[in-house]
Formats: C-alpha cells, structure tokens, sequence
C-alpha cells in the first residue's frame, strides 16, 4: 500500500518556529535534502498566539507538511519564574497550529515536545509509555503539561479525525542557534559561556549550580534534525517517540568536559543554594533504533563544534 504521506521535495512546508535551534536545524537538513518549498514566517509577522492570524495564513499559504518547532523555552529558573507565560504562550501556539492544520487538510504534522513531559521520580531511562505515571518536576510543571497537551492533541485528532500528526520529544538539546543568556539558558550553553568568560577574562574559579550529581543526556540538534526529518518520512504511528542518545554523564562531568574543551585552567565550585532539578533524565531510545535512525554525533565532538561556533558569534553578542 502507497505511503501518501512522504514528503516530496517540491511539497510545501511550513515550520513553525525556523530561526529557532530546532527549527532551524530541520529547516538545514531538509536544505541538504533537495526540499525547497518552505513556508517560513518570523513571530513579529506571524503571532501564533492569535487564532484570527494563524487561520489567515493557512487559508493563504496553504502547507501541505508542518512543523511544529516554534515554542517558549528556557531553563529552571525562567520556566519557574515565567509559569503563567509558559503555560499560556505554549497552549495558544499549539492549539492555533494544530487546529488550522485539520481545518486546512495539512497531510502531515509533527509535534515537537520535551523530556520534561515525563515524572520527575520515573525509572529510567524513560519509556514513552511513562508519560503521565507520576507528579512532574515542579520548576517546568506548567511547561511540561502545555507540551503533554501538544501530545495528546496530536493522538486526538489522528483518532477522531484521522489526521496523520506526529509528535517527537527531544532530549535535552545543544548547537548552533542555542540561547546563552545565563538568566534563561539551558544548562550546557550556560556552561560554555561561563568557561569561555571565566578564561577570558582569567578568574580562578566557575560557579556551576547545585551539587552538579544529576545526570542529563545531550543530543546534538543536528541529529535532531535528521531524526525529525527521518521520522516524517518513515512513521505514522499514534504514540509520541523519543529522541536522544540514549547516554548520559553527570552535571559535574559536563561541566568537566566543558572546562577541557574550553581551556579553562581554574576550579568549579558549587552553588547548593541553586537547585538541582530532575535527578535523572535519560531517554529510552529502543523505539526510534527499532525504526530505523541512531545519532551520529558524539558529545565532546559536538560540544567543540558548538564552542568553535559560539567564539565566532560572541564578538557579535548573541546574548
């Protein structure tokens, strides 16, 4: 039976959120892929929060394939200060996107979620079928139920009406087009950019938060993007379908490898004023290598390739 859902190099395709890390790393590899007839808008010319816009693009620009990459992100302390603006920006961009593109027959969507969506005390590493086994981690709770959301929109609109939208869930991500602010980053980029000025500027030492013992997994958006990309073309399944290496390494041993990579010659201390977070947090990836797809670039690799792209970009303040 003919797969009518694959993506044809002349199909159009819209992705939500294309400047951002991930969107952009798919907008790339599908580049590197012969695809060429992308629908891309930036959020000052299209506020996927407003439900009369997004039904007006649709109704214009028609796209056939959609991805959903375009969301409000940050790390603990931005998504625990910013719960309500979490919450509700991630919900109206969903809802809105989603919707249209039922209403306007888009032959397929993918969902872009987060490894947050899982318990915070799920055993590990993480089954797509923990989702909603357990209490979230209360920092990214409201983050975590607006992307939970997302899921269970796209299962409902494949059941009821027979859409062909897919949700994925990255583990947690670094590369080019990633944020280092230090007051919303995640925690790799942070560190890269506390390393770099602490080197720079010749201090003795870097203040990492927390005990630096929870243990977190690092996928490249390179390899996100493929595996986006990967995944549009080869699965149509119902059930959401984690992302990631499935390795992981400590905080404390992150931030090692980092100061190595960075040339930083002081010492770390810890701040355990800071909290540490979800204790553990490593995708089960025996879905995704069933299907077909296994990562293909290793952690110091790509943590130097980030590092060589920040020292080119800082100059130009990024932050």
């Amino acid at each position: 039976m003919p797969d009518f859902s694959r993506m044809k190099q002349d199909s159009r395709i819209y992705i939500a959120g294309h400047r951002g890390m991930v969107g952009s790393a798919i907008l790339r590899n599908l580049e590197t892929k012969g695809f060429h007839s992308f629908i891309l808008k930036t959020s000052s010319e299209l506020d996927l929060r407003d439900q009369q816009q997004v039904a007006a693009f649709f109704e214009k620009e028609k796209p056939e394939y959609v991805f959903l990459a375009a969301a409000k992100v940050g790390g603990i302390q931005a998504n625990n200060t910013y719960r309500a603006d979490f919450l509700y920006d991630n919900l109206m961009i969903q809802n809105n996107v989603i919707h249209q593109s039922y209403v306007h027959g888009v032959k397929k969507l993918m969902f872009l979620g987060s490894s947050c969506i899982y318990p915070k005390m799920a055993p590990q590493p993480l089954k797509e079928e923990y989702l909603l086994s357990g209490k979230l981690e209360d920092t990214n709770e409201p983050y975590a139920i607006a992307k939970i959301t997302g899921i269970k929109m796209c299962e409902s609109y494949q059941r009821q009406h027979g859409c062909n939208f897919i949700a994925a869930m990255p583990t947690n991500l670094y590369g080019p087009n990633d944020n280092y602010n230090l007051n919303n980053s995640h925690v790799l980029p942070a560190l890269i950019r506390k390393f770099h000025e602490a080197k720079e500027s010749k201090a003795k030492q870097v203040e990492i938060w927390g005990t630096g013992s929870p243990l977190r997994e690092f996928l490249h958006v390179d390899d996100l993007g493929e595996a986006c990309v990967f995944l549009m073309q080869n699965y149509d399944g119902h059930t959401h379908v984690n992302v990631g290496t499935g390795e992981d390494l400590s905080i404390k041993d992150l931030a090692l490898l980092v100061q190595k990579i960075v040339g930083f010659e002081g010492e770390i201390v810890h701040d355990l004023s800071k909290p540490d977070g979800t204790p553990r947090k490593l995708m089960d990836v025996s879905f995704l290598h069933k299907l077909g797809w296994k990562h293909t670039i290793n952690l110091s690799e790509g943590i130097a390739m980030v590092y060589e792209d920040f020292k080119k970009k800082q100059n130009v303040k990024v932050w």
